[in-house]
């Protein structure tokens, strides 16, 4: 147990220190020079990805269904080692059209129509902010645990105060100060990577840490870690069942959507990219920082089921074990591990939300107001600069007040999921605008709207009512008694898990909308030169399709 003012104090200095990594990264940008170990910031900023999901997360899915934790690695990784062409792509064009997120991206690919851009926009928004939510619980959780030994069931108790508002304030008055300042939001945010890239080699040392005490101090050696994680049931006996193998790559292609579709790794990925040296060098760096923070997982898993009480929530055992041994300061440094995996991801997610908020929703509808008269004036800055911040302020609060009313919606991993199927959402736009020629605006839009709504239905209102502990009937019988149109088994398909059934439906509706329409309803000439544009190699004429 440690005490809670020195966990205030820790957490509040080491935000303190991001503000001064950030400041100096921007004062060294300021004065026109990038580093020479650019492209290696940008490889480290990208393991924004690893949030506490794949810090807790992970371990916490090992302990309860064995190899189930592997997806959230293996689906970026398969990415960055064959998904090459189409990232620099994405990459290339959004430099071309200064892209500023993925739903100027999607809206830009398909004849640059206000609208789509604002439906992504809307979606990304109610998508993510459970994940945002996931972080808040994450540093709370890991608070408690810490700070009381009778938290180690996971409950997140109330002895020291509310510590995921504090940390919510903070990360407000970080994103503000280092995310608003340029009004070009297409330009880069120097400090604020140099600080993710800083807090992304914390974690990965935290979790190194934990498992080689795990290896070493509890096993004997890396080997016999690994035999007797291999020795538990849920290692060895789901890899035959067909039904875990279909879940398997179910969330393995999530995670490999997810690495292009979530706002945040958008903006990092794409925004941030400064030069095409920084994706040569990610192409293999960030791979190795994937394997490396996963390697340890399945045997603290393995040590936190055989040394800790049982009724001990999974997610917390990287901070229990080493807290249940008296090894106080590796504890702290898990905290810090975990806590700058939700700080990082909070950080950049509001930012880029906000962004998208600011330029795809608020200014546009401002701008059409006749009795402000926007248009008239020169200077702007300002304006949007407010609503940035104030778009930062409420996504924050809003993901708090989620965190609030839903706290018992879900491990990190069933949270994490959710949203990661809401975001792939955005896959049939973004890389069947970068393949095909025939894609439309009304296929993306309608592919878009029908694909989140089944999203809706299938993985999100189950998640809601199992959290109330309502609609136990609408769950199992259907709305009206239909059975065919139950949540989980729509249409009778009920062989499948919940992730994989919702995902199923939700991406099959997308993209048959998607081709349907786009087949039916002709790409317009705007659109078809948009095609053109990022369709068209680099250097290549850029000559239009005929009507």
């Amino acid at each position: 147990m440690l005490p809670g003012w020195l966990l205030f104090l820790v957490s509040a200095s080491y935000v303190g220190l991001l503000f001064g990594i950030a400041h100096y990264g921007d004062r060294v940008s300021a004065f026109g020079r990038t580093p020479a170990q650019q492209p290696l910031i940008y490889s480290l900023a990208l393991g924004v990805y690893c949030t506490s999901w794949t810090f807790y997360g992970a371990v916490g899915r090992a302990a309860d269904s064995g190899w189930d934790f592997l997806p959230i690695y293996l689906g970026p990784l398969l990415v960055f080692v064959f998904g090459m062409p189409l990232l620099s792509r994405i990459i290339e064009v959004s430099k071309r059209h200064n892209i500023t997120s993925i739903a100027d991206f999607i809206g830009a690919r398909y004849g640059r129509h206000q609208p789509l851009a604002l439906w992504v926009t809307l979606i990304a928004v109610l998508g993510v902010l459970p994940y945002i939510a996931l972080q808040l619980k994450a540093v709370a959780f890991g608070f408690e645990v810490l700070a009381s030994p009778l938290s180690l069931s996971g409950g997140v108790g109330q002895h020291y105060g509310d510590s995921a508002l504090v940390v919510a304030g903070l990360l407000a008055v970080f994103a503000i100060l280092f995310g608003t300042r340029q009004v070009v939001s297409s330009e880069n945010h120097h400090g604020m990577v140099l600080a993710i890239a800083f807090e992304s080699v914390i974690k990965l040392l935290a979790f190194l840490a934990v498992g080689l005490y795990v290896c070493y101090g509890i096993y004997d050696g890396f080997g016999d870690a690994y035999r007797q994680a291999l020795r538990l049931p849920q290692m060895r006996e789901t890899l035959g069942q067909a039904d875990w193998q279909l879940g398997f790559w179910t969330q393995t292609l999530l995670a490999a959507l997810a690495v292009i579709c979530l706002p945040r790794q958008f903006h990092v990925a794409v925004v941030e990219s400064t030069s095409p040296r920084d994706l040569r060098r990610a192409r293999w760096v960030f791979p190795l920082y994937l394997l490396l923070i996963s390697l340890f997982v399945a045997p603290i898993a393995a040590a936190g089921l055989a040394r800790l009480p049982p009724g001990t929530a999974a997610d917390t055992y990287l901070l229990a074990l080493p807290l249940a041994n008296g090894h106080g300061l590796l504890s702290l440094a898990a905290y810090l591990g975990g806590f700058s995996a939700a700080t990082s991801m909070v950080i950049v997610e509001t930012i880029a939300l906000s962004t998208m908020l600011s330029n795809e929703v608020v200014m546009p509808v401002l701008l059409r107001s006749r009795r402000l008269r926007l248009g008239e004036r020169g200077d702007l800055s300002w304006l949007l600069k407010l609503i940035r911040r104030v778009a930062i302020v409420a996504i924050i609060a809003a993901a708090y007040l989620y965190y609030r009313l839903f706290t018992g919606l879900g491990t990190l991993s069933a949270i994490g999921l959710l949203s990661f199927a809401a975001v792939a959402q955005f896959a049939p736009a973004v890389i069947g605008g970068m393949v095909w020629r025939g894609g439309s605006y009304r296929g993306a839009v309608w592919g878009l709207l029908v694909g989140f709504c089944v999203w809706a239905y299938t993985l999100l209102l189950p998640a809601l009512l199992s959290a109330s502990g309502q609609g136990g009937d609408l769950l199992a019988e259907g709305p009206l008694g239909i059975a065919a149109l139950r949540p989980q088994a729509l249409f009778g398909l009920d062989a499948l898990d919940p992730v994989a059934h919702g995902t199923f439906w939700s991406l099959a509706a997308n993209l048959s909308f998607y081709l349907l329409v786009s087949w039916l309803a002709q790409p317009r000439l705007a659109e078809r030169l948009q095609a053109v544009q990022f369709l068209t190699p680099t250097g290549a004429p850029l000559v239009a399709t005929p009507p």
